[in-house]
């Protein structure tokens, strides 16, 4: 069916990595022209007021919880959350239930993804079976139904054989393997980082080296295998330090960070508040600095919400009975845009690259993270200006669960395009 042409007046364009003042032209759902003064051709007109208009943001990692959690969050409120955050492409993780490592659960979680999916959702298929065993799945052919992606997230692979085998099999169809990084034998049934405020709550502390000593040994493990080994929700000083070594020494690694990890430290803990409990957990103020650090030189390429909804009795229960995670597709590019460019910590066009073009490029995402000639219409239109409160009342997503509700914002997504359709509007 022929979908309705746009023209896009008055653009604060993000193109070619820098912000232009320009009119957009969208036929058929595609991008087809870029320029000053283009005239309506019988298109729709879209004033966008000289805001901000941005390729359709892409967040790599995020959880939908559907099947088997539908009280937590479904594909259609995720993905309608999604294009309220201003993002038109997801990566699925494959956590749900059941975990779809087989050719006929893997089939119909990509049915489910496309017949729910108001944006574009991506899925990735786990390393091994149920994502905890250390039998793998068969790669190839979760590759050739449409995985993404690989990913045991929320686990970390134990057994360093069984992730030599699979960087080998990954390598060798050209995917991307994305890692939890988390030696179970040091986790130490903790529900904080192991620190001060650990210490003050009295409760079971994390320890860094938990996610350090599995990193490290991965990361010798891609450098014999040549993989793309990309880490995920990255949270410590040392595994940044590790990542930056690494990519000198050539191996083929990339990294994500989250919103809250570089944001809030374990200082911010002040009482026993599970909307502050997530793995990895929030670390030292020292460890977030050096997240930001990260993110300023190079060494980190993305920024990924790990959105984890979950229902309100999972999480006010506080820190010992609580469930992992937090909900953030609806607030990370306000809380990025008013905590990190407005503050003078990095450019809006950087940004913007952490946000949609990294990702896309690095996960060969060939159609989403920019705006190009000719390919499908995914954008976003942001007033930059307008500021707000964040407030649950507001959110999409069946979860509320943030740190971040009550903190006021700049950057409110106007509205959102997939494929040439608005999917939404504020």
């Amino acid at each position: 069916m022929q979908k309705m042409n746009l023209l896009v007046k008055n653009a604060k364009l993000f193109y070619i990595n820098k912000l232009i003042n320009c009119d957009l032209l969208i036929e058929n759902g595609k991008f087809s022209k870029i320029a000053e003064n283009i005239h309506p051709q019988g298109s729709k007109i879209i004033d966008a007021k000289f805001n901000l208009v941005t390729p359709g943001l892409v967040d790599i990692h995020v959880h939908f919880r559907e099947p088997g959690q539908v009280h937590k969050e479904t594909i259609e409120t995720g993905t309608k959350a999604s294009a309220h955050g201003g993002f038109t492409t997801v990566g699925a993780m494959p956590n749900v239930i059941p975990v779809p490592d087989d050719a006929d659960k893997f089939s119909k979680q990509i049915e489910l993804n496309q017949k729910n999916s108001v944006i574009h959702t991506l899925q990735y298929a786990p390393v091994t079976k149920d994502e905890t065993s250390d039998e793998l799945v068969d790669i190839e052919e979760l590759d050739k139904l449409g995985a993404f992606a690989f990913s045991n997230d929320g686990h970390g692979i134990m057994n360093a054989k069984s992730m030599f085998d699979a960087m080998e099999r990954i390598a060798a169809i050209n995917s991307h393997l994305a890692a939890h990084v988390e030696d179970k034998n040091l986790f130490n049934k903790g529900v904080i980082n192991f620190g001060p405020a650990a210490t003050r709550l009295g409760l079971p502390g994390i320890q860094q080296v938990a996610e350090t000593s599995q990193l490290a040994r991965d990361l010798m493990l891609a450098k014999e295998t040549g993989v793309h080994y990309h880490v995920c929700h990255i949270s410590t000083k040392d595994g940044v330090d590790l990542v930056r070594m690494a990519k000198d020494a050539g191996i083929n690694v990339t990294c994500e960070v989250s919103p809250h990890h570089l944001l809030l430290s374990e200082d911010d803990i002040l009482t026993d508040d599970a909307n502050f409990k997530m793995n990895p957990p929030l670390r030292s103020e020292n460890d977030r600095k050096t997240l930001i650090h990260g993110l300023q030189d190079g060494t980190i390429d993305m920024i990924a919400t790990d959105h984890a909804p979950h229902a309100e009795n999972e999480k006010n229960q506080g820190f010992e009975k609580s469930a992992f995670g937090i909900t953030g597709i609806e607030t990370s590019f306000p809380l990025m845009y008013s905590r990190l460019v407005k503050t003078g910590i990095i450019s809006l066009e950087k940004l913007l690259n952490l946000m949609s073009t990294n990702p896309s490029r690095i996960f060969d995402l060939n159609e989403a993270g920019e705006i190009k000639l000719g390919q499908k219409a995914d954008f976003s239109i942001i007033n930059l200006a307008d500021e707000f409160e964040i407030n649950k009342k507001d959110f999409i997503s069946k979860g509320f669960n943030s740190p971040f509700i009550g903190q006021k914002v700049f950057g409110a997504v106007q509205q959102t395009y997939c494929d040439g359709q608005l999917v939404y509007s504020k």
